[in-house]
C-alpha cells in the first residue's frame, strides 16, 4: 500500500523541497494552502497585479493534488488575543501554526494520509522553529511523532512514520538556522526552479512596516469589523480621533477598492481627481474639515474643490475647499 503524505505548502522554497524530498522517496503527496486572510501574493492578485500564486505552479509542474483552506474567519479571532503571543511585527505565529495543523489532522485522520510534513527548517525563524516551540506546537495539535520536517528531520526525534519504516530518514537532510545557501543547492540538485525570493516575507503579519496600523486597530476598536484588518494593507491610515481613523488611496486600484469596502463608512468622494478616501462614523464637523484638508493634501490642483461625504444611511455631506499643501505627519499612522 503506497505511503501517503499532507503537506502544509505555501509555494515557498522550504515547502517545496520538502514535497519534493518525499516524492523522490515515491510517497504520495497531497498538499493543503491555508488561506488566512494577511497572503501577500493574495493581496496582491486583489490590488490588480498579475501575479501566480507560487504553489499553484510548483503543484501544476508535480502533478500534486491541493486543497485550499480558508480559516480567515476563525484566525482574525486568533489575531485579536492570541495565546502565545506576538512575534517581532504583529504575527501570532505560533498559536497560527497550529490551528492549521490541528485541520491537517482532520483530513489526516478522515481520509487516512500517513502523516503530515512541513516546511519547517530547525532554528530559522526564532519564534517558531526553536526546539522547544516546534515540540509545544506538536502536542498542542495533537500530532505529537506525526509531523515529518524533510529539511531538519536528521536533527530532530525520530518520528513515528520512520520508526515505522514508512519514510527513509537517511534520505532526508540535516539543515538548521536562517541560511538558505543548502536550499538553494537542494533546489538545483532537484531541479526546481521558479521559486520566489527566500528573503521575502509572506505574511503582512510579518512586515514590521504594518506594526503600527495593527497596533491602532487593536488599541482604539471594541468591535472590529473583518474588512478592517484588511484595509491596513492599503491606502494612507490617519488617526483623527479617538473613534475615528481616515484611510486614503495612494492610486486608483486602491481608490477602487476603498468604493467597494466603504460599506460601515463614510466614503469620501472629491469632485476633482484626487483620492477617494473612508472615514469612520462622525458627525463632527471639525473632524470631517480635518478629513477633507488632509484629503486634499494629495491633490495637485489649486482651484476649489468640492468633496462629497456620503454616509451609510444615504445622506451625504458636501464640503468645499482649497486644496492646501500640509504635512499632517501629526495624525499619520505609520
Amino acid at each position: 500500500m503506497k505511503v501517503r503524505a499532507l503537506g502544509l505548502l505555501s509555494g515557498g522554497l522550504d515547502s517545496s523541497l520538502s514535497a519534493l524530498l518525499l516524492l523522490k522517496q515515491g510517497i504520495e503527496v497531497e498538499g493543503l494552502y491555508f488561506n488566512n486572510g494577511f497572503c501577500i501574493i493574495e493581496a496582491q492578485k486583489k490590488l490588480g497585479k498579475k501575479t501566480l500564486n507560487p504553489v499553484e505552479d510548483f503543484v501544476s509542474k508535480y502533478k500534486i493534488n491541493l486543497r485550499y483552506i480558508d480559516i480567515r474567519d476563525e484566525f482574525l479571532e486568533i489575531l485579536k488575543n492570541p495565546k502565545y503571543g506576538y512575534g517581532s511585527a504583529f504575527n501570532p505565529c505560533i498559536d497560527c501554526r497550529i490551528m492549521m495543523l490541528k485541520k491537517a489532522k482532520e483530513i489526516m485522520e478522515d481520509e487516512n494520509f500517513d502523516f503530515i510534513f512541513t516546511g519547517e527548517v530547525l532554528k530559522q525563524r526564532p519564534m517558531t522553529q526553536m526546539p522547544r516551540t516546534l515540540k509545544l506546537i506538536e502536542i498542542k495539535s495533537g500530532l505529537e511523532g506525526l509531523i515529518v520536517r524533510p529539511l531538519s528531520q536528521k536533527l530532530l526525534p525520530e518520528t513515528i512514520p520512520e520508526k515505522k519504516g514508512l519514510i527513509k530518514r537517511e534520505l532526508l537532510m540535516d539543515i538548521e538556522g536562517r541560511g538558505r545557501k543548502k536550499q538553494i543547492k537542494l533546489a538545483k540538485e532537484l531541479g526546481l526552479s521558479n521559486y520566489p525570493s527566500p528573503a521575502g516575507g509572506c505574511c503582512f503579519l510579518t512586515d514590521k512596516n504594518y506594526k503600527g496600523r495593527f497596533l491602532d486597530l487593536i488599541n482604539y476598536k471594541k468591535e472590529i469589523k473583518p474588512v478592517e484588518f484588511f484595509l491596513i494593507k492599503i491606502g494612507r491610515h490617519f488617526r483623527l480621533s479617538k473613534d475615528v481613523k481616515l484611510i486614503i488611496g495612494r492610486d486608483e486600484k486602491e481608490n477602487e477598492i476603498l468604493m467597494e469596502k466603504s460599506k460601515g463608512f463614510i466614503l469620501l468622494v472629491p469632485s476633482e481627481p484626487a483620492p477617494y478616501g473612508v472615514l469612520d462614523l462622525t458627525k463632527d464637523e471639525k473632524i470631517l474639515n480635518l478629513a477633507a484638508e488632509i484629503l486634499l493634501s494629495f491633490c495637485k490642483r489649486k482651484k476649489e474643490v468640492f468633496i462629497d461625504f456620503h454616509f451609510p444611511d444615504g445622506e451625504i455631506i458636501k464640503l468645499s475647499k482649497l486644496p492646501e499643501q500640509k504635512s499632517f505627519e501629526i495624525y499619520k499612522i505609520k
